[in-house]
Parts: structure tokens; sequence; C-alpha cells
């Protein structure tokens, strides 16, 4: 079997692998393995192919692996699911005290209850949201 070929299976089994681990380190040894594979099509011997894999593989990490990090380090911009309510405005269906009332948030109705115990809000009100509390949204009235 051709050098060439061998670096590309190699190159190919390591790329399918770094799509179960995610760990960039996979799919930086594979493209070293893609890189040596064009080598050893030139026909370069062994020796010389190990010594561009290596070489890729020391370069990749140095500059492929700090850009990588520094991607899946960034923290997270967006709020999703019930933190993206925190802070939405929110209008009073049901007079709401710090046991029971009910809140529309974005066409959606909500149990609620008051931030602040001693405050009734009631209906008709606008309200911000400050924290959901399992499937209960915790309010105060906007001034």
């Amino acid at each position: 079997m051709d050098d060439w070929l061998i670096w590309l299976v190699i190159a190919v089994v390591l790329g399918i692998a770094e799509i179960f681990t995610l760990t960039a380190a996979l799919g930086i040894l594979g493209g070293a393995a893609l890189i040596t594979a064009g080598v050893a099509v030139i026909g370069l011997p062994v020796a010389l192919q190990l010594l561009v894999f290596a070489l890729a593989c020391v370069g990749g990490v140095l500059l492929v692996m700090p850009v990588a990090r520094r991607h899946m380090l960034r923290p997270q911009l967006e709020r999703f699911g019930v933190d993206a309510l925190i802070g939405k405005p929110a209008e009073v269906l049901r007079e709401v005290s710090a046991d029971d009332g009910r809140v529309r948030i974005g066409g959606e109705e909500w149990t609620a209850r008051a931030y602040d115990p001693a405050v009734v809000i009631p209906a008709g009100a606008t309200v911000n949201v400050m924290q959901i509390s399992g499937s209960t949204a915790i309010v105060y009235p906007r001034e």
C-alpha cells in the first residue's frame, strides 16, 4: 500500500474520532496526517514524512489550540430558556402577592409571587421579572 494512502486513512480515522470527542486535539493530528499525505504523494522518504507530521502537529498545537481554547472558554452572551425571561416586562393578570398571582410574560401565563412580601401588585399593572423559581415568576412592580 502506498504511503500517502496510509496517511490519508489515518487522517480520516482521526477526523471521525474528533467528531466524537470535540477536543480539537484529534482534529489537529488528522490535519497533520492530511498534510503528510500530500507530502507523501510527492515521494519523500518515510523519515521526512514523519518529520513533516511532527512539525505539522507542533504547528497545529501552537497555532490552533490557543484559538480553540479561547473560543471554548468564552462566556455565554445569550440567555436561553427561563433565564431569558429575567428582566422582561410582564402584565399582571391576577393580583400578585407574596403567596399567589398570575402574570403574562411574552404571551405565556405564569404563576407569580411578589419579590417584596409587603407589596401587593394589582391586576393590569406592569412588572419586571426578577427571577424564575421552578414554574413561578418572582416579580417586582415597575416604577
